[in-house]
């Protein structure tokens, strides 16, 4: 039954990535997979459960990386830039609506979260002030806002400075 749910979760999320959200459809999904659609609901209650194991997956592939980051803030962030970039669509799904918590795997969020609280001392207001800052940053970038010439490497060593303990430091005083 698991190996079923992750071979269908996979198969969405290649489409996905090749396609984008409007492709997900119960029907391609199981052409991908060699069943018929309805069998997907043996496996998810709906497409909305199916898109929150995707997010659920991507969580923990996001929080593997970061992880290996060792609480560095700026390695973090450029963790998360270069996932959105590489899997533009897999972010946006991720990123675009309201999250359905109660759907997602136990754990997957906050795992993905723990490394950037911990470069953040411990501080979960900075660290969602930092994420923030670094989604608003990343899905400008994605949707192409930025004027031509917009040095984005730099406003991003800018905005990250702004969260580092230096920066902490001065506003504390």
């Amino acid at each position: 039954m698991q190996e079923r749910r992750d071979e269908i979760v996979a198969a969405a999320t290649e489409l996905l990535e090749r396609e984008g959200a409007d492709a997900l459809s119960m029907r391609r999904i199981a052409e991908r997979v060699g069943i018929r659609a309805a069998s997907i609901y043996k496996h998810f209650p709906s497409k909305e459960a199916l898109e929150a194991a995707i997010i659920s997956v991507a969580f923990e592939r996001q929080a593997a990386v970061f992880e290996r980051a060792e609480h560095d803030l700026v390695a973090i962030a450029e963790a998360y830039r270069s996932f959105a970039r590489e899997h533009p669509h897999l972010y946006r799904l991720m990123t675009e609506r309201p999250l359905r918590r109660d759907l997602l795997g136990p754990g997957a969020e906050a795992r993905a979260a723990a490394p950037l609280v911990g470069a953040t001392g411990g501080d979960a207001d900075v660290a969602r002030a930092a994420w923030a800052f670094a989604h608003g940053m990343t899905i400008l970038e994605l949707n192409d806002r930025f004027p031509p010439g917009a040095d984005l490497d730099e406003a991003w060593a800018r905005g990250l400075s702004a969260f580092t303990r230096k920066g902490r430091d001065k506003r504390d005083r």
